[in-house]
């Protein structure tokens, strides 16, 4: 894994994103690990709450498996695969709130799921140098540089 920094936005290559959604997914066997991006903690400042989903439910493509309530917004957290929550990552949340401004791509991360049709979803999803090119227009349209929270 490496990771490119595009104003001051940590976008690891290895991941697959939707950029869209401000998601990265991690596929780990039968299962994908996701989590917001660089840009999505940066965008909605230092955590406050996490309201989650129920483990066990079946999800549809774009739908919310998570409440993020930060300092500058309230909003969902979406999937970008249809399937099924097999795990929230509620214990380092409750442990740390801004774990995901600290860490996005490591112990940050939001939720498990087990894909229901990620080959047929795999379409929306860029690998990471397309996600780069896509986030770079995006950072220099709206003038983002990324940070992460220190406390």
């Amino acid at each position: 894994m490496s990771d490119v920094v595009w104003r001051g936005c940590v976008i690891p290559d290895d991941l697959l994103y939707d950029v869209g959604m401000n998601v990265w997914v991690r596929p780990e066997a039968d299962e994908v690990v996701l989590g917001m991006t660089d840009v999505a903690q940066t965008m909605g400042g230092r955590m406050v709450q996490v309201t989650w989903r129920r483990v066990g439910k079946t999800f549809a493509r774009g739908r919310s498996v998570a409440t993020i309530e930060s300092a500058k917004w309230v909003g969902p957290f979406p999937t970008p695969l249809t399937g099924v929550l097999v795990a929230a990552n509620e214990e380092a949340f409750g442990e740390d709130i801004a774990v995901a401004n600290r860490d996005p791509y490591g112990a940050g991360w939001i939720a498990r799921l087990r894909p229901e049709r990620f080959d047929e979803e795999r379409a929306h999803l860029l690998d990471g140098d397309a996600a780069l090119r896509a986030y770079q227009v995006f950072l220099a349209e709206h003038d983002i540089h990324c940070y992460r929270c220190e406390e």
